[in-house]
C-alpha cells in the first residue's frame, strides 16, 4: 500500500493509535554500519483542516490568527510550550520595526498596554506576552497544539504537499491540510518537504551569529542611567551606543573579552533589565549539535561575566541573572526559494509591488560574522531605502500549496538582514494567513489569490 494510502487509512483506523503510542516498538532492522532501517507504521491523521501553521512565532501567530479570521478552520503547531517564539522563549524584549505597521502587529501592541505587559510599545514582558498572544489565538478559535514538531511532509504528484508529520508527548502523528504555512524560522516544514533554499554570505556561506538573551535583576535603572548605560528611566530606559561602549570596557576590566563588543541594556520594567551580550560565530541553524554547544558556551559566557562584574562591587553588587532564554536567538536559517526572491538590488531602490504585504523600513543589519571582524554589526555597504515585501515571495516555488512567513521568506542574504525583524514577521504572517484562508474557501491555490482579493 502507498504512504498516502496507509495515512488515510488511519481516519477508518482508529485502533492504529495503539501502533503509535506507547506500546513497545518493533526493533529496527540493521542496514549497513552506522545506519538502520525504522520499521514503517500506520499513523493516525489527527486533524483534517482548512490551514495549518507550523511554527507559533510572531509570523505563525499573525499567520493562525488572520487565517482563523478570515473563516478558515485553522490549526497552529509549535515546539515550544507556549507561543511568541524568540519573543516568549527568546526572551528579545524588543520589537523591532513595528512603528508602521497597522493590522495585527498593531491590535497586539494595543492589547499589551491593556494587560500592562509593556514599559514601551517596543520592549513587553515576555509572561504577559505568552498569555496575550494565547488569548487572541483563542478567541479567533485557532486550535493550537504545544510541545509538538514538524517531522516529515510527504507530497502527491500535483506537487502540493498531502500532509505531514509529528513528534509529541502523543508520539508520532500525522496531519492534513488545504494549505501549509511555514512560520518555523528555519524553514523546517518546506526542508523537509523537499523545497530548494539558500543559506548564509554569497560565496562564503557564512551565517550571523546567535545571541542568548538573560533577564537580570538586582540592577536599579537609576545607577544605569547615572553611569551612563542607558539614556533615560521608564519609557526612555534604552541603550545608547556610548553605554554599549562602557560595558563592554568594564567588562573587560574583569579579565573578559566578550564575543560581542556592543552589549546592550533593555528596561523591561523597573528594575529588571535585559541584557544581550553575546555572539556565538559560525553556527549552523540545522546542525542540532552545534547549536546545543553554542547555547551551553553562551550561557556560561553571561554567567562568568555577571558573576565577575557582581565581584566589583559597587552598583553591581546585587545583579544576578533571574532567568536566560529557553532558546538561543538564532538570526539566519533557510531562506526557502519562493516565486519572487527579494534581492538587495530591491533595497538599494526602495523597491514597491502591486502585491506588497509589508512596509520595510529597518535597515540591513549584518552582526559580525567572525570575531575578528570587531564583534559587532553594519549594514554590508547596503545603503537602502524603505521598500516593500511582495506575496510572491510568501509562496514557495517548488510545492504549491506551502506558503512562508517571517524570516524563513524568499530572499537573498542581504534583504534577509533587513525583514528578519519581528516587526516585519508579523504583517507577513498576516498577509500569508488571509491569503491560505481565501485559498481554501474558494478551492484554488495560493498563488491564484490576487492580493487585492484581500486587503
Amino acid at each position: 500500500m502507498k504512504r498516502r494510502n496507509l495515512i488515510k487509512a488511519g481516519l477508518f483506523g482508529p485502533m492504529l493509535l495503539q501502533n503509535i503510542g506507547l506500546g513497545a516498538s518493533p526493533t529496527p532492522r540493521k542496514n549497513k554500519e552506522g545506519m538502520v532501517e525504522e520499521p514503517k507504521k500506520s499513523l493516525t491523521v489527527v486533524r483534517d483542516t482548512d490551514v495549518i501553521v507550523c511554527g507559533g512565532g510572531p509570523a505563525g501567530f499573525a499567520a493562525a490568527l488572520s487565517a482563523a479570521r478570515s473563516g478558515a478552520k485553522t490549526t497552529l503547531i509549535e515546539l515550544h510550550g507556549c507561543l511568541g517564539g524568540i519573543w516568549t522563549s527568546g526572551l528579545l524584549s524588543n520589537i523591532i520595526d513595528h512603528e508602521n505597521k497597522s493590522g495585527i502587529m498593531k491590535e497586539l501592541i494595543y492589547r499589551l498596554d491593556q494587560t500592562d505587559a509593556q514599559l514601551t510599545a517596543k520592549k513587553y514582558d515576555a509572561e504577559q506576552m505568552k498569555w496575550v498572544l494565547e488569548e487572541m489565538c483563542r478567541e479567533a478559535g485557532v486550535e493550537i497544539r504545544l510541545h509538538t514538531r514538524v517531522t516529515g511532509a510527504y507530497s502527491d504528484k500535483n506537487k502540493q504537499i498531502d500532509f505531514i508529520t509529528t513528534e509529541s508527548f502523543s508520539g508520532r502523528e500525522a496531519w492534513k491540510a488545504k494549505v501549509f504555512i511555514d512560520a518555523t524560522g528555519n524553514g523546517d516544514l518546506a526542508a523537509t518537504a523537499g523545497c530548494g533554499f539558500d543559506m548564509g554570505e554569497p560565496t562564503t556561506g557564512r551565517v550571523q551569529p546567535m545571541s542568548l538573551m538573560v533577564i537580570l535583576s538586582g540592577l536599579k535603572d537609576s545607577d544605569l542611567l547615572k553611569e551612563g548605560y542607558i539614556r533615560g528611566l521608564g519609557r526612555n530606559g534604552s541603550p545608547t551606543t556610548e553605554g554599549k561602549k562602557k560595558l563592554h570596557a568594564d567588562i573587560m576590566k574583569i579579565g573578559i573579552d566578550t564575543s560581542y563588543s556592543m552589549p546592550s541594556f533593555f528596561t523591561i520594567r523597573p528594575d529588571t533589565i535585559a541584557l544581550m551580550m553575546n555572539h556565538q560565530y559560525g553556527v549552523s541553524a540545522i546542525d542540532a549539535d552545534a547549536i546545543s554547544k553554542a547555547t551551553m558556551e553562551a550561557r556560561n559566557e553571561i554567567n562568568k561575566v555577571i558573576a565577575g562584574l557582581r565581584a566589583t562591587g559597587g552598583i553591581w553588587s546585587n545583579v544576578r541573572i533571574a532567568t536566560s532564554a529557553a532558546q538561543i536567538g538564532i538570526r539566519e536559517g533557510r531562506r526557502i526559494h519562493g516565486l519572487y526572491m527579494l534581492s538587495k538590488e530591491d533595497l538599494l531602490k526602495g523597491a514597491q509591488f502591486p502585491d506588497g504585504v509589508c512596509d520595510v523600513k529597518f535597515t540591513v543589519d549584518v552582526h559580525a560574522l567572525e570575531k575578528i571582524e570587531g564583534g559587532g554589526y553594519s549594514n554590508s555597504g547596503v545603503k537602502m531605502k524603505p521598500y516593500q515585501i511582495p506575496l510572491r515571495s510568501l509562496i514557495a516555488k517548488d510545492f504549491d500549496n506551502l506558503m512562508m512567513a517571517g524570516r524563513c521568506i524568499s530572499g537573498d542574504f542581504y534583504a534577509h538582514a533587513s525583514y528578519r525583524v519581528t516587526g516585519n514577521a508579523v504583517p507577513m504572517g498576516e498577509a500569508a494567513g488571509k491569503v491560505a484562508a481565501k485559498a481554501t474557501a474558494t478551492n484554488r491555490l495560493p498563488k491564484a489569490v490576487k492580493w487585492n482579493e484581500v486587503v
